[in-house]
């Protein structure tokens, strides 16, 4: 419905992920025998679905081309009930990404981004930013639409969250003024720190535990970068909150799932915190929390969007699990 007051929006793309299962993943020259399988991915669309799924009043906004993808899209977000703007940039391809993923569940994945590059920040409604309790950008569109985004929400006090995937090498630190909540994973942390200090950040984040003295170190990263709140995705470890009152916490990750495919979780985090903090009223832990429990039920699954769980799923995972 146009005149809707979608309470999350994602600004960010959308991609076409074509998919293909094998046991190992080739080696340079090899060709290896697998099956195939497409559907609805991009980082930005993953975790408006991811949003959702969850219970949240969700709107995605995002470029697609003039193609058949582009179409596939927009059946799958009626199919959905999830609220979407699809900016049509008929000179250029839907976002594409090819995806390789083998039986331990580990992926490789190369993206074209197409029409997501060409996103404006005039084709963005002013009043579905305005309007939202929480809005979420990522990177895998045209950079300069992230940084008005933002600026739009700080001025209507809507909470700003920013997943910096992938890591560019155009990334402006300018944006973090406007961002409330910053969700990389360890290797773009380690990127963002080092960009923001120029060298290397020097951090343990490889061990199955953060000892507590790496991660007392790694507060103190954190609350350099002048953002309220920080989670670090630590994959099936959990994640790290460093928040603005001088605390951090470790959350762990759940074990004993089945991992079937990893495309996907850290966006089914970043969609699963964002309703989570809209559920919970701002409380950063409790979200992060809900999306631990996203991420792990999202690789319980294979595909990126298809594999996003629903909310009474959630809830009886968080209730078995113990929260």
């Amino acid at each position: 419905m146009p005149n809707e007051k979608y309470k999350i929006a994602v600004v960010g793309s959308f991609v076409q992920d074509l998919t293909w299962r094998c046991e190992d993943f080739p080696r340079p020259g090899e060709t290896v025998i697998g099956t195939f399988v497409t559907g609805p991915g991009g980082k930005g669309s993953n975790q408006a679905v991811a949003s959702g799924r969850a219970g949240a009043s969700t709107v995605f906004i995002g470029a697609v081309g003039g193609d058949v993808f582009a179409e596939g899209a927009k059946r799958f977000y009626e199919s959905e009930g999830i609220g979407a703007r699809f900016i049509a940039k008929p000179a250029h391809a839907t976002g594409t990404a090819a995806i390789v993923v083998n039986t331990a569940g580990e992926n490789e994945i190369i993206v074209a981004l197409g029409a997501n590059e060409h996103l404006q920040p005039g084709d963005v409604e002013t009043g579905l930013v305005r309007n939202a309790k929480v809005v979420v950008c990522q990177h895998e569109t045209n950079l300069a639409v992230n940084a008005h985004v933002f600026r739009l929400a700080r001025r209507s006090r809507v909470a700003t969250v920013l997943n910096p995937a992938p890591m560019r090498p155009d990334f402006n630190p300018s944006i973090l003024r406007t961002t409330d909540i910053l969700i990389p994973n360890e290797s773009e942390f380690v990127a963002l720190a080092g960009k923001l200090r120029g060298r290397a950040a020097r951090v343990d984040l490889g061990t199955s535990t953060l000892r507590e003295k790496d991660a007392r170190k790694l507060h103190r990263m954190c609350r350099a970068f002048g953002v309220p709140t920080v989670i670090i995705t630590l994959g099936r470890r959990g994640c790290f909150v460093s928040l603005a009152d001088g605390t951090h916490t470790i959350i762990p990750g759940h074990v004993g799932l089945k991992i079937v495919d990893t495309t996907g979780a850290g966006d089914a985090f970043v969609g699963g915190f964002a309703a989570g903090l809209l559920e919970s009223r701002g409380d950063a832990i409790a979200a992060a929390r809900h999306g631990n429990a996203v991420a792990a039920l999202s690789v319980t699954k294979f595909g990126t969007a298809p594999s996003m769980p629903s909310k009474a799923r959630i809830a009886s995972f968080l209730r078995a699990s113990g929260g």
